[in-house]
């Protein structure tokens, strides 16, 4: 039977197309790391549009509510686009600022002193420890080659070969240099997403329904995404709107508790408190290290702060401002976070929550489509006596065996009672029949008697 001309042909062209993409596939195998360094130059080059758009999506509630109020009041879509744009504009400028003028100038003020005052501020510690250690009649040998030790490197550290710093410092200017310049670029591109955002959102709606056969399949994707949109947004703003909160109460409080390098420890403890479950921690324990070194007393009282304020962030604060916008349990919470830190580092312990709470979410909308197409309890608490399922689907309950408490003296249930009864039981004729003792002493008794009935024969 011969092929028709035209199957042939798309025969032919799928076989050629076949040995383009295993030719391509293998060109690629064999240089992987140039194929890798391409991949990182094209993501450095697209770094201040990524910027630019996370800088849009973070501004995006105060763009919308500022067009929202302008339309309100009567002004035109269009300028009240422009005028929010610009609103969202001058309040990441008027935060940058306020950054630069109160910030920095203190860590500038700050910072150089600390790292010059640390060796002494180790060396001074470790030897208020080790007098303590001795009066106690106990060496102290060994603190003192740790501290002996500590200072010494970080004093190498600092007394680096000036050669190597110079090298190090214009590799940081240059860096520098490139950072602004994509900050830069990245606030007009994230001017140009606020002001085209519509047009955007047009865009992958039009290419989606383009895409997808069924319009059930669109509803439901779109569903999704306005979910996944929700939980990320509701926890990243929520949880950066919740750090600058914790920040400015830190500072404030420590000042009036007059303790040192206040700046640097609000903003220590503001920045980690990104990071959930662990980023108190991770805030908390390097100050209170530094203020152990600089009076106990008043590390003593930091952590006592400490304490407080995260407790008034975790029942006060956070669940005013963040609700429950992931949706996650405690154990997926320490969980997501736990794995992502592994997969992704530091972004991903600032990013690992909404991630698994958003694949937590298709997940439980996977399983709930599944039960509801088979007639059965989308609730997790209808599984939990489940003992088994039949073919027509009924589900089988048992009630779980529980352990049955008595009180202790009171009520003629409780275990003095019960032990009452026990002593006061009758013994049944026969107690002793079985007894081991008895039984030997009647086999002493026994070899006795044979004994004495020898010696008289």
């Amino acid at each position: 039977m011969k092929l028709p001309i035209k199957k042939l042909i798309q025969y032919i062209l799928v076989i050629l197309i076949g040995f383009v993409i295993l030719f391509f596939a293998a060109q690629v195998m064999l240089n992987i790391s140039s194929v890798l360094a391409g991949i990182s130059g094209i993501a450095g080059a697209l770094r201040a549009i990524v910027l630019g758009c996370v800088m849009a999506y973070l501004l995006y509630p105060v763009a919308r509510f500022a067009e929202h109020f302008l339309l309100y009041h009567n002004v035109s879509k269009r300028v009240a686009r422009a005028m929010s744009t610009g609103f969202a504009t001058l309040v990441l400028i008027t935060l940058i600022v306020m950054f630069l003028y109160f910030i920095v100038p203190e860590l500038a003020a700050n910072l150089p002193a600390l790292v010059q005052d640390l060796p002494w501020m180790i060396r001074s510690t470790f030897n208020e420890l080790s007098k303590f250690i001795e009066a106690q009649g106990q060496s102290a040998d060994f603190l003192k080659e740790v501290s002996v030790k500590l200072t010494n490197s970080f004093t190498t550290w600092l007394q680096g070969d000036a050669v190597d710093t110079l090298t190090d410092l214009l590799t940081r200017v240059v860096d520098l240099a490139k950072g602004l310049l994509n900050f830069v670029i990245g606030i007009i591109v994230m001017v140009y997403v606020l002001m085209s955002r519509d047009q955007f959102v047009g865009q992958a709606k039009k290419f989606l329904f383009a895409l997808c056969k069924n319009r059930g399949t669109c509803d439901t994707i779109l569903k999704h995404v306005r979910v996944i949109n929700r939980i990320f947004g509701g926890f990243v703003s929520g949880k950066l709107l919740d750090s600058l909160i914790i920040g400015i109460l830190c500072f404030i409080s420590l000042s009036i508790l007059n303790m040192p390098y206040t700046m640097i420890i609000s903003l220590t403890v503001g920045i980690t408190n990104i990071i959930p479950v662990f980023g108190p921690f991770f805030g908390a324990i390097p100050s209170a290290f530094l203020l152990l070194l600089t009076d106990p007393a008043k590390c003593l009282v930091f952590i006592v702060f400490i304490i407080i304020l995260q407790q008034v962030d975790g029942n006060i604060i956070g669940p005013k401002i963040l609700g429950d916008s992931t949706g996650l349990p405690a154990f997926w919470v320490l969980f997501s976070l736990l794995l992502f830190n592994y997969l992704m580092g530091f972004w991903g312990m600032l990013l690992g929550v909404p991630l698994f709470a958003s694949f937590y979410y298709l997940l439980r909308e996977l399983v709930n489509s599944r039960l509801s197409k088979k007639d059965l309890p989308m609730s997790t608490q209808d599984y939990i006596n489940v003992s088994g399922i039949d073919e027509d689907g009924t589900l089988h309950y048992t009630e779980p065996k529980r352990i049955k408490f008595y009180p202790l003296v009171k009520g003629e249930d409780s275990y003095w009672s019960q032990f009452r009864a026990w002593l006061d039981r009758p013994l049944p004729k026969d107690a002793f029949k079985n007894n081991k003792f008895i039984t030997l002493h009647k086999s002493v008794r026994e070899y006795k008697e044979n004994e004495e009935q020898d010696k008289q024969d």
